[in-house]
């Protein structure tokens, strides 16, 4: 695959590290558009006595991943680089596991996206790392503001769990 065109900017980045930034963004652009879909997934077809609360819980994690979406591929752009965001290109490049089909029930589906919603959690602490050697602040700091959310996110399905 060809290697993506920069657009000029003044950011004062030096193209190397916009590269890098804008590869790690993209990466987790997949990810989350792709955690995105497994929420819709989990909220079109949950089955159960809870169904009404965790059908608008799923709805509710659903929107809230959708910004994280959004900023990142702003902060692609901005970078001068590709958002890489269709859902074909999610497809192909995110490292979630697919959502299985016959996961409808109100426990099995809140287990299914919390061991979704935890591996991304994870390598976006990765990201703000990554993000703070390359010296992007700005990123790292985009990264810590989807960390916390996940980490909400992971609160409210894990307490579906908990007795």
């Amino acid at each position: 695959m060809a290697k993506p065109k920069l657009h000029k900017t003044v950011i004062d980045l030096d193209s190397e590290t916009r590269e890098q930034i804008i590869a790690l963004l993209n990466q987790h652009l997949a990810d989350t558009f792709d955690l995105y879909s497994q929420t819709k997934q989990a909220h079109w077809n949950v089955k159960g006595p809870q169904f009404f609360q965790l059908h608008e819980l799923f709805d509710k994690l659903a929107a809230d991943t959708l910004v994280y979406v959004d900023d990142m591929a702003e902060r692609v752009t901005t970078l001068g680089g590709t958002a890489l965001g269709t859902a074909r290109m999610a497809a192909g490049a995110s490292r979630l596991p697919e959502y299985p089909t016959k996961v409808i029930g109100s426990q099995e589906s809140v287990e299914t996206l919390v061991e979704r919603y935890a591996a991304l959690a994870a390598t976006t602490r990765e990201a703000i790392d990554t993000a703070d050697d390359l010296g992007d602040a700005d990123t790292a700091d985009l990264f810590t503001g989807i960390s916390r959310g996940l980490d909400k996110s992971l609160w409210f399905l894990e307490a579906h769990l908990q007795a």
